[in-house]
């Protein structure tokens, strides 16, 4: 499968990996590139069904989204990263850490969860149905907006919002609905007790969608995890307080040194 990536940073620094929500690209991160890139090696690329990568008939499984992870890492002769992943990124950063855990040097899991639990299903099953008989809808463009940015960030820095909704609404439907089934139903809960890494967990005080609730039983599960929780911002904290996050993530990458 071909999967579609950029790599930036000085050759001989430590890897991270930065990996995207549900339904946006790479592109999601250009602008946290330049901070990372002063002490990092960035690999970033597109989840199997988003962006350039290709979109294989679904559905889709953490399993087989892992396993591209594994896969560009061995193309790119990468033998450990560190890991940080945003909602869908996280569920696959998780299941990576629990398939190779020695090439996984630490976690940085974002707006995340465990487990999304029935009460969620409506709105998945929702989604799946939208994307697979209309497409990526201005109405489904929106309402994700909605969930990911404060209505006070949506007015202030309405080119951001704009640059990331285009991305929504360009995403293959059929990867989107294939990606759904990868991370809506399932359940990490009773095995992220053995991940091992050092982690942090991050989540903004307003997520809607994987609410602090759900970072908290992350945190309770993961052993030695750090948990920070950023005020004022919804499900695309690491967006919407970059100020915020950066820091916190430059400080948690620099203890692993």
């Amino acid at each position: 499968m071909k999967t579609n990536h950029r790599l930036d940073g000085p050759r001989e620094a430590p890897v991270v990996t930065l990996t995207h929500p549900l339904g946006v690209t790479l592109a999601l991160w250009d602008d946290h590139v330049a901070a990372l890139t002063k002490r990092f090696r960035v690999l970033r690329y597109d989840v199997r069904g988003h962006g350039g990568s290709d979109v294989p008939p679904g559905p889709y499984t953490l399993e087989q989204m892992s396993g591209d992870l594994f896969d560009l890492l061995d193309s790119l002769g990468i033998g450990e990263t560190h890991f940080v992943g945003v909602s869908m990124g996280g569920l696959i950063g998780m299941t990576a850490a629990l398939r190779q855990p020695r090439r996984i040097k630490s976690l940085a899991l974002c707006d995340t969860t465990a487990c999304y639990g029935p009460g969620v299903r409506p709105m998945w099953e929702d989604r799946i149905r939208v994307a697979e008989s209309e497409g990526m809808t201005p109405a489904l463009v929106d309402r994700t907006m909605a969930i990911w940015f404060t209505e006070a960030f949506r007015a202030k820095h309405t080119e951001v919002v704009k640059r990331i909704a285009s991305m929504l609404g360009e995403t293959d439907p059929r990867g989107y609905a294939a990606a759904i089934r990868a991370i809506g139903f399932v359940d990490l809960t009773p095995r992220i007790g053995a991940i091992c890494c050092p982690t942090l967990i991050v989540v903004g005080e307003q997520d809607p969608g994987t609410p602090p609730a759900m970072a908290r039983l992350i945190h309770e599960r993961i052993a030695g995890s750090e948990m920070l929780v950023i005020p004022s911002a919804m499900h695309c904290a690491v967006v919407e307080h970059a100020d915020r996050f950066l820091p916190a993530l430059l400080g948690f990458l620099a203890s692993q040194a």
